[in-house]
């Protein structure tokens, strides 16, 4: 199986849709997404990601899955955090926060971070998270062991699953599908507007997945759109 993991284009926050250049974005996804030919199309129910996802499902012929527990509110609500006056941001743009994600003492907590004084707030939205997570790859046919940190392929398939979401919603995912502790994949990967990951699950007894491209752009440059890295790097 392969899972193609898209954040949503360059967004506009309130109201929810679009940029005219995340509507380019959208666009450019085509091309590349139907070279992908995904079996199914999921999105998260924001309506940025529904708009990004909705060029290729019209594309393609296919109808477009609606998931909330990917909605990006959801983990805002569990795994921000407020500082100064009224302000609140993702942990790993908040720097005290990023610190403590980075020392010795979380770091040997490995997945269970969250156990550590300063950060058991994260424990609810991290483990819904997780369970989520664990049941959307169980309905694709991979049972998640976590003792191994692989999956059981309890209906083994070359089915092609895209999911359009977001990038705080999606740093959680992939560390929670990875196995890889949120508190390393949020401080050292980023997910770009219109971001395309690949994960391939492939194995006979466990199945640990494996990310052959990590937020690829290729599809930006192709159609000759600038690219803009959170707003910090221009191309």
């Amino acid at each position: 199986m392969l899972l193609f993991y898209v954040r949503h284009g360059q967004p506009i926050y309130e109201p929810d849709s679009l940029t005219e250049l995340g509507h380019r974005q959208a666009d450019a996804l085509v091309k590349r997404m139907t070279e992908c030919k995904p079996d199914k199309i999921y999105a998260s129910s924001s309506n940025r990601a529904i708009l990004t996802a909705e060029p290729t499902a019209k594309a393609l012929g296919k109808e477009i899955e609606i998931l909330d527990w990917c909605n990006e509110q959801h983990a805002w609500d569990e795994i921000a955090v407020d500082y100064d006056d009224n302000k609140r941001t993702w942990a790993f743009y908040h720097k005290e926060t990023r610190e403590l994600f980075l020392t010795p003492e979380v770091r040997k907590l490995g997945k269970e971070w969250y156990r550590h004084p300063g950060l058991e707030q994260f424990e609810k939205g991290m483990t819904r998270i997780q369970r989520e997570t664990d049941a959307f790859l169980l309905q694709l046919g991979y049972r998640h062991d976590h003792e191994r940190n692989g999956y059981v392929p309890v209906k083994p398939n070359d089915d092609r699953i895209a999911l359009f979401a977001h990038q705080g919603f999606g740093l959680a995912f992939m560390s929670c599908l990875l196995d890889i502790p949120y508190t390393q994949l949020s401080t050292h990967f980023d997910i770009g507007h219109s971001g395309l990951t690949v994960v391939e699950f492939k194995g006979e007894d466990l199945v640990v997945p494996k990310v052959l491209q990590w937020s690829n752009d290729s599809h930006i440059f192709a159609a000759g759109i600038p690219t803009d890295y959170q707003g910090v790097l221009h191309f």
